[in-house]
């Protein structure tokens, strides 16, 4: 199970990163709301793997069988590893850039309300929260909670779903 839990997760990492990193390279044209749910369909199509990591153990290791809660420990595993490598691959990225995301979100977003025609004191108030926020994301056990927060609530549903789906031996048979 472990073997399968470490190559599935870092399998879903790798893709995960990979995408990141291709992301940044291109640049971001689409601006910030659109590239979060780009973010978000990749981490979706990447944590797939879940799904096919717990069918290939309950096919091959457990003969088409699987209980419930064996295949939520699994989608568990699976998700975790590959939480943990995009947290660290995240802390890579921010180091090796000085910290500079942080500066250039509240940058785009304090933009992105003066365009929706935000002024005077709710932009400033929207600017004075951005502030607050970028005082917390400095912080390393604010930031990578949060970091692995953005990816691990996917996961986890994918492993429920999968969980419930292939504990019945006629769905997918081998």
């Amino acid at each position: 199970m472990k073997r399968i839990i470490f190559s599935y997760g870092a399998l879903a990492g790798a893709i995960v990163i990979s995408s990141m990193i291709l992301g940044f390279s291109l640049g971001d044209a689409q601006g910030v709301s659109a590239s979060q749910w780009l973010g978000y369909l990749i981490m979706l199509v990447a944590l797939s793997l879940i799904f096919l990591g717990i069918k290939r153990y309950r096919d091959r290791q457990l003969g088409g069988v699987i209980k419930f809660g064996t295949a939520l420990l699994l989608g568990l595993g699976i998700s975790i590893v590959a939480s943990l490598i995009y947290v660290t691959a995240w802390e890579a990225y921010l180091s090796l850039t000085d910290y500079a995301f942080i500066d250039d979100y509240a940058q785009t977003v304090v933009a992105a309300k003066e365009a929706e025609g935000l002024a005077g004191a709710e932009l400033e108030a929207e600017a004075a929260k951005l502030e607050s926020f970028k005082e917390q994301y400095a912080n390393p056990m604010f930031r990578l909670p949060m970091t692995f927060l953005e990816i691990f609530p996917v996961g986890l549903l994918i492993t429920l779903l999968a969980a419930t789906l292939l504990r019945k031996s006629n769905f997918m048979p081998a």
